[in-house]
């Protein structure tokens, strides 16, 4: 495989930074928390948590079983009747929401750094995520003196109304690639509507939710069993939780082939179901674009996130009069993204968050060179040491390869061109997913075209990766997922209405 990146051969060790590790993460084996308490786990076992820039343990995190998650549930549920949580007003809760958003601004240093140490990600880059959950928690905090119902004309001796109430004992499961951020969308919302909640973190990445859970039983007036926190393997934990007849919704973003699984097992007893799923998502490109301020946002689109994100934008389509010239373009932007330890302030770029991902997106750059693809720049392991892998920038590829369809969440993209817009639309299309787009252009109409033409339940337009803390909807078309977060709508998602009728 080629390797023209110019960046190094090591990561740089921003050593001074790493030597500030937060006191929770000092404190060895975490316990999990149910019904306002730490507790160990009835396995007694521990998972490691690696750090995946020195390979290197951090801390231990309980081992969860389906015993665990059933006593977390019942506490879930005894706590969404009792009426310290279903009693109070909505305008306590929205404080209560407030309260929590504060743990964020106060705490948000700490937090970004347990962050950036379980996952990779750049602390300047956590660090700003997590004023982003603050404002999450403070958008949503608004909202329960919002649920209001309506009122039915019937006729005069009839009155109908309805009302919108919590559903009960949420389930919430997110990925490894921005814990807090991923988390937030959904318990904010579960919350404001007055449901309680149990989570599922991430396997690898689940020290930030245990301290956040710590910090809520500290700093916040949420009653005990509120929010519960049970660690373990999503093939145990995470399915315990979903086949648990106590619990009325699975909040989920994981992978496609995971939401499938998640889908039909909820299924079985008509769980309500929002799924965030997998994305293999097109930049397209046109010739009246600014291509040097296009190629910046365009590996930024890429390679954010380690490229571990799932509106990563992956697949590159430019218009063929500019191809070239926007590929050399491009190119020298992805070689320019500098690789290496998470707390250097020059980073851009972390390593990717374990060995087992590593080892996937490492294959698809051997399954690259199986197919015939050409790589510009990059396509090997970076450095000898953490799950780096180099900005990779693939050519000549057609649309049935499989690094071209499958996703690989990876700093891995695929370059190719189209015609004019019809030929763009059709070409970003071209894939079972759904979930987010970008264009660039400076046409006002071609950028209407292309965001009315994608099949895709978010489009950018010159950018690419922004996300709002509430007010605007996400949501995946295709196989990219079912339901949504964000906007009012996902208010509908955490309620359901009943109707009342009297007669008079």
């Amino acid at each position: 495989m080629s390797t023209s990146t110019t960046i190094g051969t090591t990561p740089p060790v921003a050593e001074e930074a790493r030597r500030t590790v937060p006191d929770f993460v000092r404190a060895g084996d975490h316990l999990m928390w149910i019904d306002g308490r730490q507790t160990p786990g009835s396995s007694g076992e521990t998972l490691a948590t690696i750090d995946p820039t020195t390979e290197e343990k951090l801390a231990g995190i309980g081992r969860g079983t389906a015993d665990d998650v059933d006593t977390a549930v019942r506490a879930a549920q005894r706590a969404f009747t009792d009426p310290s949580w279903s009693g109070i007003d909505p305008d306590r809760r929205g404080r209560i929401l407030t309260q929590v958003a504060d743990v964020f601004d106060e705490h948000g240093d700490e937090l970004a750094n347990i962050e950036s140490r379980t996952m990779g990600m750049p602390h300047r880059m956590t660090r700003h995520m997590m004023g982003a959950v603050a404002q999450t928690y403070r958008h949503f905090a608004g909202w329960p003196t919002r649920l209001n119902g309506h009122t039915v004309a019937l006729g005069p001796d009839r009155l109908g109304y309805t009302r919108k109430e919590p559903l009960g004992v949420v389930g919430c499961i997110w990925g490894w690639n921005g814990p807090m951020p991923q988390l937030a969308l959904k318990l904010a919302p579960a919350l404001a509507a007055g449901n309680t909640a149990v989570l599922k973190p991430p396997e690898w990445a689940s020290l930030t939710t245990l301290r956040f859970a710590e910090l809520l039983h500290q700093e916040t007036d949420l009653p005990a069993g509120v929010v519960n926190v049970v660690t373990g393997s999503g093939s145990v934990v995470g399915e315990a939780l979903v086949r648990h007849p106590g619990v009325a919704k699975i909040a989920f973003t994981g992978s496609t082939r995971v939401g499938r699984h998640v889908h039909e097992v909820a299924s079985a007893d008509l769980k309500r179901l929002t799924l965030e799923l997998g994305g293999k998502s097109p930049v397209v490109v046109f010739a009246d674009a600014d291509l040097e301020a296009t190629a910046r946002g365009v590996a930024i689109a890429l390679l954010g996130g380690s490229g571990q994100a799932c509106t990563a934008g992956t697949r590159i389509l430019v218009q063929e009069s500019v191809r070239e010239e926007f590929a050399e373009r491009l190119s020298a932007a992805v070689a320019a993204f500098t690789v290496g330890d998470p707390f250097d302030p020059a980073t851009m770029m972390g390593p990717l968050a374990t060995r087992q991902h590593f080892d996937h997106v490492t294959g698809y750059l051997d399954v690259a060179a199986q197919e015939g693809a050409h790589t510009r720049t990059g396509g090997s392991r970076y450095g000898d040491r953490g799950f780096f892998v180099e900005p990779t920038l693939l050519d000549e590829v057609t649309p049935d390869m499989r690094v071209v369809r499958e996703e690989i969440f990876g700093p891995v993209g695929a370059l190719m061109s189209f015609t004019d817009t019809a030929d763009a639309i059709t070409k970003a299309n071209q894939t079972e997913y759904g979930l987010a787009a970008s264009v660039w252009t400076s046409d006002l109409t071609t950028a209407h075209r292309v965001a009315d033409g994608v099949d895709a339940g978010t489009v950018w337009v010159n950018t690419h990766h922004e996300m709002t803390t509430g007010p605007m909807p996400f949501s995946g078309f295709k196989q990219s997922g079912v339901g949504g977060e964000g906007g009012p709508e996902v208010m509908d998602a955490f309620t359901k209405h009943k109707a009342v009728l009297l007669a008079l």
